[in-house]
């Protein structure tokens, strides 16, 4: 893909949802499915990390086996949530050209109920790719509104995880592709305070 943006929130949506995707241990990510809602258990004051990129999730839980993460879900959210989410964020981390100095970047950062980071994306076999897809931390006030006021959907997506999984390491890539969720460019706008 070489006419992708270096930096682009790619993700499975529709006029009024974005799917986001976290892993976590079966205890809380099974009632999470289940209950469709996150359970009682669920930390809100902890800053929570969602990702856009089906791929990228991969990544970070190993395809469903890393501890604490074998359970993946897909969760569906408003797209009013996330684009105020977006709007009141921060970079995770100075970037010179974006923030007037170290000090403005750290006075937002304290202030900002949530917090953008840019990885590489990856391909199907997890490799980094030359562009990056966004993580979007989320904080305080945040965290909650994701837990209990965006949250339209969740659903538990480990046996799609394994299945495509399984067919990589059985050789099956076109098939493993084939499974993939559509990911198409978000239309969030320029966001020239996250750096894209």
């Amino acid at each position: 893909m070489p006419d992708v943006p270096n930096r682009q929130i790619r993700a499975h949506h529709t006029d009024t949802t974005i799917t986001v995707y976290q892993a976590y241990a079966p205890h809380l990510g099974e009632p999470a499915a289940r209950d469709n809602r996150f359970p009682p258990a669920w930390k809100r004051e902890r800053m929570t990390w969602v990702k856009p990129s089906f791929l990228w999730m991969m990544y970070r839980c190993g395809w469903a086996t890393k501890a604490d993460q074998e359970t993946v879900l897909a969760i569906e959210i408003t797209r009013s949530g996330f684009d105020e989410a977006l709007r009141r964020a921060c970079l995770s981390h100075h970037e010179h050209g974006v923030h007037e100095d170290h000090e403005a970047w750290q006075r937002s950062l304290r202030s900002a109920p949530a917090r953008v980071q840019w990885d590489p994306e990856r391909d199907l076999h997890l490799n980094p790719l030359p562009y990056r897809s966004l993580q979007l931390g989320l904080s305080g006030p945040s965290s909650r509104a994701y837990a209990d006021e965006w949250t339209v959907a969740i659903r538990d997506v480990t046996p799609l995880v394994r299945e495509i999984h399984g067919l990589l390491r059985s050789g099956q890539e076109a098939a493993a592709r084939a499974l993939l969720p559509v990911e198409t460019p978000y239309p969030s706008g320029p966001l020239p305070h996250l750096g894209a």
